[in-house]
């Protein structure tokens, strides 16, 4: 009866023990299986860290070369910004070279090379920025030039014209108030006893030339006096009378025989003058009439 009585109690003590021991064992293989659990997504979670870290990486790189290629294009502009591009350029590949050669760079690395990323691409914005305000500048200078030169060449076709017309009326003019001489004579005079002279066409009876000319009347010509210059060559072309040379001051000279001054005051008068001379020879006399150095007219006179 007791026997019995121990049996029946041995039963559900074992069954509680065995439901403990069961429960212990399921925590435990559930603690560890948590344990483990956590231990994978850690790993996990780190290799997720560096693939992510890793394609930052990679991502910057694929901006800076982007980057790069839109310095390059900015450059062969060729403008007055280039070399200050140039050497952003650079740091553009110097920071290539460096995220390259990182092994496994940290969060804050990648921060950083992310920050200098930016700062490169906005200072290439402004560059850009500056250079198209520059080419506008340009562009409106060039305008301005293209401008200012149709209105200089207008103005110097204008001076041309001005001065091409001012020339003309100044040879207008010159030739206006030039003098004209005329009514050339020459004849040759003998003297009679009594002093009284008479035209002779006999060398031997010939005592003096008389050389006479008309000035024609211009109302524009310079008034007051002019100095007429006659000139007498014999048949040996010797010029005679004065035999005296003047020159000009343009490289011109004349040798003449005699000068003849008149009182000009724009009206036509005769001048005349005489050339004394002692022996007339036979043959024919040329008389050239100048003034100053241009010749004005001629004539000649044939003795017997």
């Amino acid at each position: 009866m007791k026997k019995q009585h121990k049996n029946k109690w041995l039963k559900p003590l074992l069954a509680v023990i065995f439901v403990f021991g069961l429960g212990a064992a399921v925590l435990v293989f559930s603690s560890e299986s948590d344990k483990i659990k956590e231990e994978v997504k850690a790993e996990s979670d780190k290799a997720l860290v560096f693939n992510n870290e890793r394609t930052e990486q990679e991502n910057i790189l694929d901006s800076l070369s982007t980057l790069k290629a839109a310095y390059d294009l900015v450059i062969q502009e060729n403008t007055a910004l280039s070399k200050e591009l140039e050497l952003e350029r650079k740091n553009v590949e110097n920071l290539m070279e460096i995220i390259k050669v990182s092994q496994n760079p940290s969060a804050d690395q990648i921060r950083i090379y992310r920050n200098q990323l930016s700062g490169l691409k906005s200072s290439l914005d402004s560059k850009v920025v500056e250079i198209k305000k520059l080419k506008s500048q340009n562009k409106n200078l060039l305008t301005e030039i293209e401008i200012q030169n149709v209105v200089m060449y207008k103005q110097k076709a204008e001076n041309d014209t001005l001065i091409s017309k001012q020339v003309k009326l100044e040879s207008t003019l010159k030739d206006a108030s030039k003098l004209y001489l005329s009514n050339f004579k020459a004849i040759a005079l003998r003297e009679k006893n009594s002093g009284a002279e008479l035209e002779t066409t006999k060398a031997k009876s010939t005592k003096k030339l008389k050389i006479s000319f008309t000035v024609n009347g211009n109302a524009v010509a310079k008034t007051g006096k002019r100095v007429f210059y006659v000139q007498v060559l014999d048949q040996k072309n010797t010029v005679l009378g004065d035999n005296k040379l003047i020159e000009f001051g343009n490289d011109k000279a004349l040798v003449y025989s005699f000068i003849v001054s008149t009182d000009f005051q724009g009206k036509s008068l005769n001048a005349y003058g005489v050339l004394n001379a002692d022996g007339f020879k036979k043959g024919t006399y040329f008389v050239n009439y100048f003034d100053k150095q241009e010749i004005m007219g001629s004539t000649s006179i044939t003795l017997e």
